[in-house]
């Protein structure tokens, strides 16, 4: 019971964030799309590139996931000190490079044969939102610090305020405010707004570890130290920028579907984000919980809370596939009143219902790996279930047999169950 509560007074702050993060792109997109469909078509252009190239940086500042709670775990503070100084250097190198490529990013829009008017506004998003790369690896790597030492409320409160004045910005930027004479600025505004946010919670990050370390000088980390973090958070990098080309290959696909195929899959895809928002927060709970327990050199202590996490994320996820479920066309409402979209969707979430469980198991289980240290097994099995298994699956079902998007669907399904199965496994095998 103990152990459950525990779990939970983590998990719960950090899968909060994850869909706080996940709800600012929402209230952007939902209210650019208001304001003109060129403007909500630029923004979703530039997501993609953004989360494309700066997923790398993100997998490699996450390798601070394995070092700094096995540090915490085995009662060496200085160490995990140490760690964070080398995880922040590490954001600042790998975030300016991750920014220069995605400066360079807008090059391909030409290439893609994207619309003029479209591409103008995805590049001025672009080199806006280039700017919080770093600001945003660098709240990655404060985030696995407090979350390391049990010191959650900071993450929770950044992500609820930085919500509302993400609102409150977009609002004001995008349409302007005639009384003052801030005109409209439209995809430039909702960038801006989403920069400022991430400067603001970077700030509050910094300000709290500062705090929790009594405002001590952080000790200088070593090149032994850095090349640590990155040989763990390598590997996580590759995983998410293989998960991330999945899906932006099934979203090109769904585009030759035709408009209402594409539009069902945007929604399906929406609506998976968000869920899957969830499994990443309890995954990220589950490899401190084991982090902490190898650290401490306790392996079937590591092996109880990485099941725990598992079947806690089994049960979470569950429930979000009964909802799909039980009431496909009341949440397919939510996002549109056309007919014709509704009764392509319905048949997409109750696959999505099955994806709600291979997700959280895959997510919540190369957490458990993350926090043995064993991160190569991840991109392993991203690879094999994606490309290998998930691919193929897809081409036969969508366009030989013509199943059309539900065939897409089943393929990611068959794809990601594959990946689950591998990473739990492999955690299995690990701490047997």
């Amino acid at each position: 019971m103990i152990e459950g509560q525990t779990f939970w007074r983590l998990a719960f702050p950090l899968a909060a964030q994850q869909v706080g993060f996940q709800l600012m792109g929402t209230v952007d997109a939902a209210l650019l799309g208001h304001y003109s469909d060129t403007s909500l078509a630029a923004s979703g252009v530039g997501n993609n590139l953004l989360f494309a190239i700066s997923s790398i940086g993100l997998g490699v500042v996450l390798g601070l996931d394995t070092v700094i709670p096995q540090a915490i775990g085995g009662g060496r503070l200085a160490d995990a000190r140490r760690y964070l100084a080398g995880g922040l250097r590490l954001a600042v190198l790998v975030g300016i490079a991750c920014s220069l490529v995605v400066f360079a990013s807008p090059l391909v829009l030409g290439l893609a044969d994207v619309p003029a008017d479209v591409a103008a506004e995805a590049r001025t998003y672009v080199y806006l939102r280039a700017l919080g790369i770093v600001p945003f690896l660098l709240s990655v790597a404060l985030r696995s610090y407090l979350a390391a030492r049990d010191v959650t409320r900071p993450l929770l409160v950044a992500v609820i305020v930085g919500n509302i004045a993400n609102a409150v910005l977009d609002l004001a930027l995008i349409f302007g405010i005639e009384a003052i004479g801030l005109p409209p600025l439209g995809v430039f505004g909702a960038g801006l707004a989403t920069l400022t946010v991430q400067l603001v919670i970077v700030v509050v990050y910094f300000a709290s570890v500062r705090a929790l370390d009594d405002h001590a000088p952080r000790p200088r980390p070593t090149r032994a130290d850095i090349a640590t973090i990155a040989r763990y958070g390598g590997p996580i990098g590759g995983q998410l920028f293989a998960e991330v080309g999945i899906f932006g290959v099934a979203t090109v696909l769904a585009a030759h579907l035709g408009t209402r195929s594409a539009a069902a899959h945007a929604i399906a895809l929406n609506l998976s984000s968000f869920t899957f928002a969830v499994a990443v927060g309890l995954g990220s709970a589950t490899s401190v919980r084991v982090g902490h327990a190898v650290g401490t050199g306790d392996l079937p202590l590591a092996r109880q809370r990485g099941l725990q996490g598992i079947a806690i994320g089994f049960g979470a996820m569950a429930m979000f596939a009964l909802a799909f479920l039980v009431l496909p066309q009341p949440i397919a409402h939510l996002f549109t009143d056309d007919p014709a979209v509704i009764g392509a969707i319905v048949p997409l979430l109750q696959i999505v219902a099955l994806f709600q469980l291979s997700d959280g198991a895959q997510a919540i289980g190369a957490g458990a790996l993350r926090g043995l240290g064993d991160t190569r097994s991840t991109l392993v099995a991203n690879l094999v279930g994606h490309y290998g298994v998930g691919l193929p699956i897809s081409l036969v079902l969508t366009f030989t047999i013509g199943m059309g998007a539900p065939g897409l669907w089943w393929g990611l399904s068959a794809g990601l169950t594959v990946t689950a199965g591998y990473v739990v496994v492999r955690f299995l095998f690990v701490t047997r």
